[in-house]
């Protein structure tokens, strides 16, 4: 599902103008971002969390030449899912 089709599935099941789902969607990511970006965890339970993981930095190699190379520590956005939404992907309940 892309976005166009996630904003005609929000429309038609909240009865309200795909301009106004696509305002309430550009808004939620809006917060999400910010909140990651303070640092912050977005939690919705029974569905998952958002959140910030640290990455270490570490040694690589350039693909194209196998020269070593030194890559820098990072944070980096993850998404933690719930076990109700664990459970109805896997088909049963929780």
């Amino acid at each position: 599902m892309n976005r166009k089709e996630l904003i005609d599935a929000l429309a038609s099941k909240t009865d309200c103008t795909k301009a106004c789902a696509d305002r309430t969607l550009a808004a939620l990511i809006e917060v999400i971002t910010a909140t990651l970006k303070k640092g912050d965890n977005v939690a919705l339970v029974g569905f998952g969390t958002f959140e910030v993981r640290k990455r270490a930095a570490r040694n690589g190699r350039n693909p194209a030449t196998g020269a070593p190379l030194k890559i820098k520590a990072s944070k980096a956005p993850a998404f933690k899912a719930g076990a109700t939404l664990k459970a109805a992907v896997n088909g049963g309940k929780k």
